[in-house]
């Protein structure tokens, strides 16, 4: 069942690394119209919030994250180095797939302070809307953000 929603999870994630292979390091302070966050903001909050699944909803201990967007609760304009944010984006994708794949039971409940009380299945269709969600944005941004 692992490897299915490993799956389930790559394909669904391929809306945000597809885009993040287009971008290019001048893309990052791009924001569009009037949107509070830039593409780099966004590339950044991706890779963080998969890493705070990772470890806090999935159990992988070993994760390393500090989730300077969720910290900062808004832009600051910080996330620049596209060499450091696709690195980031890399090591979130391996850690949540080794969260994901060390899974035994897909209809335990867990409880967090952001999104209440979820199976893991649930937690898992979470987190790939996530993804997908602010993927679209960051498509946004890299097609009209100036």
């Amino acid at each position: 069942m692992n490897d299915s929603l490993i799956a389930l999870w790559r394909e669904g994630r391929t809306r945000f690394t597809q885009l993040l292979d287009k971008t290019a390091a001048s893309d990052l302070s791009k924001r569009n119209g009037n949107s509070p966050n830039s593409a780099g903001f966004l590339i950044r909050h991706i890779a963080e919030v998969e890493l705070l699944f990772a470890k806090n909803v999935f159990g992988l201990a070993e994760v390393k994250i500090v989730a300077k967007t969720l910290i900062a609760g808004k832009d600051t304009g910080e996330w620049t180095n596209l060499e450091e944010l696709k690195e980031m984006a890399v090591y979130s994708a391996t850690m949540l797939e080794k969260a994901i794949s060390l899974q035994e039971n897909w209809e335990q409940v867990i409880e967090t302070k952001e999104f209440g009380k979820k199976t893991k299945a649930e937690a898992l269709g979470r987190i790939t809307t996530h993804t997908a969600y602010h993927a679209g944005q960051l498509a946004l941004v890299l097609k009209y953000g100036q």
